[in-house]
């Protein structure tokens, strides 16, 4: 049963699993998908003790702005001040993130600005600094991004709206050639994107991204000092898949001055860009792994 919590600016909606005095784990879900991605992860870890929160980002699911007027931006300031606010507002401490393509992100910048209440990160999919208007842009990750040029224009504006499934159906096949997901796996996480905030978010994310959309006001400040790429104040490991065709894994290479505590990068094979998704077993063992290692 979803469970609800509100911040300054959100109602969000949260799936909770496992016992109610275990160590919180907050598993947060990337783009285009929802926290479904966590379902062969959560059983393992609930299993273990540990306490999983899976809140439903901006934009996706139940989750809800409390303010018509609040813009509707996915830049990366807003997604690590929700994480942050999420964990506030629910009085976590000594947590885990683990964070997936968005939720990475999310989990970089709490990780980097907010790190108090935080014991590890484990992220996936997505590099920390590999993104924005003056990060480096080879021309193979240029053709692999071609969906956050393509809702720069009128006509992606308009699929983000009429074809957001067949849209991300077909990021989903092409992401993680050889991942095999079935109709059910894919038509749970589309139902998250029925809200109505989705496209919004969705266009803003990419845009203001590289810098061809100015971002809310409100979380200037935080963007300001992501600008730096701020080091990650808290145990990381980062784990890719070797086959992943959305943030190619070059995009986590190289970061290791970009974690000011311990690091770990891990590149799993036969994998594409749905790591907890596709390999859900080995997602958890290495999450407890590097939280036992600590």
């Amino acid at each position: 049963m979803t469970e609800f919590v509100t911040t300054a600016d959100l109602v969000i909606g949260y799936e909770v699993d496992g016992p109610a005095d275990g160590q919180a784990v907050v598993a947060v879900h990337g783009w285009p998908d929802d926290v479904h991605c966590w379902d062969g992860v959560v059983p393992v870890l609930a299993a273990e003790g540990f306490r999983v929160y899976r809140p439903h980002l901006r934009g996706f699911g139940p989750t809800r702005f409390r303010s018509d007027g609040k813009p509707r931006s996915g830049q990366a300031g807003a997604l690590g001040a929700d994480l942050r606010d999420f964990l506030d507002a629910l009085e976590l401490d000594d947590v885990v993130i683990a964070g997936h393509d968005w939720g990475a992100r999310a989990g970089y910048v709490v990780g980097a600005l907010f790190p108090d209440r935080v014991r590890s990160l484990v992220a996936m999919s997505a590099g920390h600094g590999a993104s924005g208007p003056h990060a480096p842009l080879p021309y193979p990750l240029a053709h692999a991004y071609w969906y956050e040029w393509f809702v720069a224009t009128c006509r992606g504006r308009e699929t983000m709206r009429t074809d957001r499934r067949g849209f991300s159906r077909y990021l989903w096949e092409s992401w993680s050639p050889g991942w095999d997901f079935t109709d059910a796996e894919f038509d749970a996480a589309a139902r998250a994107w029925d809200n109505d905030d989705w496209p919004d978010i969705t266009v803003s994310a990419y845009l203001h991204r590289w810098g061809e959309m100015a971002g809310d006001p409100a979380y200037e400040d935080i963007e300001e000092r992501l600008a730096e790429v701020p080091a990650v104040r808290v145990p990381t490991l980062v784990l890719h898949g070797a086959d992943d065709r959305d943030n190619l894994p070059a995009t986590s290479e190289g970061k290791a001055e970009l974690f000011g505590e311990r690091y770990q990068r891990l590149v799993i094979d036969g994998v594409g860009h749905f790591v907890p998704r596709e390999a859900p077993a080995r997602t958890a063992r290495e999450i407890l792994r590097w939280i036992a290692e600590e």
